[in-house]
C-alpha cells in the first residue's frame, strides 16, 4: 500500500505474543514511511489490555490506511472490539484471517473454525479473507506450504470467504511461484529468543 502512495500506519493490537513483535521492525517501517502504533508494553513481556489513543485516532481518520495485528486468538480480538463501531460505520474494511496449518491450535479445519468462532464472537467482526500463512519458521519447506493448500481450501469452504494469498519465506518462493496462485513472499522476522544472539 504505501508503495502505491498511500499513507500507512500500522498498529500493534496483539499484547499477548511477546516472541513475535512489530516493535521489532519499526526501524524498518520507518525506513518506508509506515507509521507504527504499539502499547507502550509491546517490548516487554507484560500482558497490559491499555491501547494507545492514536489507535482512536488511525480508527476515526478517513485519510489514511490502518494495518492492524491483533494475533491469533480471541484475546487480541477483544482488544479489537472497542473499535468495532467506528470500522462498522467507516464499511470500508477487510479483516484477514492468517492460518498455519502447522500451529498446535489449527492443525485440521475442525480446530482451526473453533478459534474462528471464537475470536469473532470477541471481537464482533467477520472475517473476509483468509491467508494461508502455514510455516515452521526458517524450517519451512516448499513441501510445507504445498501440503497446506488443501487445508486453507477447506477453511475457505467452511467459512465462505476465500483465500485472497498464501505466503511463503522469500527463500522458497521461487521453488513455488509457478505451482501457487497469489503467492506473497515474505522476509522473516527474527524471533525475540533470537534478537539477542
Amino acid at each position: 500500500m504505501r508503495e502505491h502512495g498511500f499513507p500507512v500506519t500500522v498498529a500493534d493490537l496483539d499484547i499477548v505474543n511477546p516472541y513475535f513483535r512489530t516493535l521489532d521492525s519499526e526501524e524498518v517501517f520507518r525506513e518506508h514511511g509506515i507509521k507504527l502504533i504499539c502499547s507502550k508494553f509491546a517490548n516487554s513481556n507484560v500482558d497490559a489490555p491499555a491501547m494507545p489513543k492514536e489507535v482512536y485516532e488511525l480508527i476515526d481518520s478517513r485519510s489514511e490506511y490502518g494495518v492492524l495485528d491483533i494475533g491469533g486468538d480471541d484475546r487480541g480480538a477483544l482488544a479489537l472490539g472497542r473499535y468495532v463501531p467506528s470500522i462498522i460505520e467507516e464499511n470500508d474494511y477487510e479483516m484477514l484471517l492468517v492460518v498455519n496449518k502447522a500451529r498446535p491450535l489449527t492443525r485440521n479445519v475442525s480446530d482451526t473454525l473453533e478459534v474462528v468462532s471464537e475470536m469473532v464472537k470477541a471481537c464482533g467482526l467477520p472475517f473476509t479473507g483468509i491467508v494461508n500463512n502455514t510455516n515452521l519458521g526458517p524450517e519451512t519447506t516448499a513441501e510445507d506450504v504445498l501440503s497446506s493448500m488443501a487445508y486453507a481450501e477447506d477453511v475457505s469452504k467452511a467459512l465462505g470467504i476465500p483465500v485472497k494469498m498464501t505466503c511463503c519465506d522469500e527463500k522458497i518462493y521461487e521453488e513455488l511461484k509457478d505451482k501457487v496462485e497469489n503467492l506473497f513472499p515474505l522476509s522473516l522476522q527474527k524471533l525475540y529468543y533470537h534478537l539477542n544472539k
